[in-house]
């Protein structure tokens, strides 16, 4: 009975690096129509972000105050103009370049370093779980805006420097929910079973432990891209991010706050933009977990 049971907990370590188990994800999220959607409208923003030295059709930086906030549908500006002049069609695909790197490069680098000061704190346990984890809480005791906030004021505007503290902000949250998992897996039997067989740290962490914990700290980081998009325009509508003439969606809300009254719609569109991306990295975020979810 005993060498049964250690069997059936130890398929999860297999199942979720196994061909079979990618197979299954890829389906179950083809299927889901909304998860698809979102996921077509995020490639077409990354290809407009590639392509946008193809797609642009003007200078973005190039202004006249002769066409000033020219309204959509105007010949030659099918968009309108900015607040000096410039093509908002222009600027609105050179700005998804920075928007998505200030957007999307934290995370990554966060899941990385959260995976591992988490994975680290939870098998440890102890004294070293306690130091650790107590250390994430001090930043995680921060709203994310106001840590994020504080982080671009004190090391400086510029490109770098937002990245950066967009990552610090991220690592606490993706710590907590590593160090949570790997406490509930490390204890299972079939860790017991490995560990009693002579297994060391290393390999018990390798053989059985990421395989059951990458998936529910991967869907989580996935989720935090859309939160990462809003900090990073407001960090750059603030005047933290991205410096002028860079076009930047929360830059861009910044320049065009003045204009809301004269020209709302052109005020809008950068925030439009936001939403838009926002939303769908939040949907195809969902329709991933969904489909991970080996339960279902």
């Amino acid at each position: 009975m005993a060498l049964t049971l250690t069997r059936e907990k130890a398929q999860p370590a297999i199942v979720l690096r196994s061909p079979g188990y990618w197979q299954g994800v890829l389906a179950r999220l083809s299927r889901d129509r909304i998860a698809m959607i979102a996921l077509i409208v995020v490639a077409l923003l990354i290809l407009m972000a590639i392509l946008a030295p193809y797609l642009a059709p003007d200078d973005p930086t190039r202004g006249s105050l002769a066409r000033r906030l020219k309204p959509l549908g105007t010949p030659g500006h099918v968009l309108g103009t900015d607040e000096l002049g410039r093509d908002m069609l222009s600027r609105l695909i050179w700005g998804a370049r920075l928007s998505l790197v200030m957007g999307v490069v934290p995370v990554p680098v966060a899941f990385v370093l959260g995976s591992a000061i988490g994975i680290i704190a939870g098998y440890a346990g102890g004294l070293t779980n306690s130091i650790i984890m107590r250390t994430v809480d001090v930043f995680y005791a921060f709203p994310s805006v106001l840590l994020a906030v504080a982080l671009s004021g004190t090391l400086g505007s510029g490109l770098t420097n937002a990245l950066v503290s967009l990552t610090v902000v991220f690592i606490p949250q993706i710590a907590r929910v590593a160090e949570s998992v790997t406490t509930q897996v490390h204890r299972l039997d079939y860790v017991e079973a490995a560990r009693a067989s002579g297994a060391g740290s290393l390999a018990i962490v390798r053989v059985h432990i990421l395989g059951n914990v990458l998936a529910p700290i991967f869907v989580f980081s996935t989720s935090l891209i859309s939160v990462s998009m809003i900090l990073a325009a407001g960090l750059s509508f603030l005047g933290l991010g991205v410096r002028p003439p860079d076009a930047e969606w929360g830059l861009m809300l910044n320049t065009l706050r003045t204009a809301i009254y004269i020209n709302p719609t052109i005020a809008a569109l950068p925030g439009v933009m936001i939403f838009i991306t926002s939303i769908a990295f939040n949907l195809f975020s969902d329709g991933l977990r969904n489909a991970m979810d080996v339960k279902t």
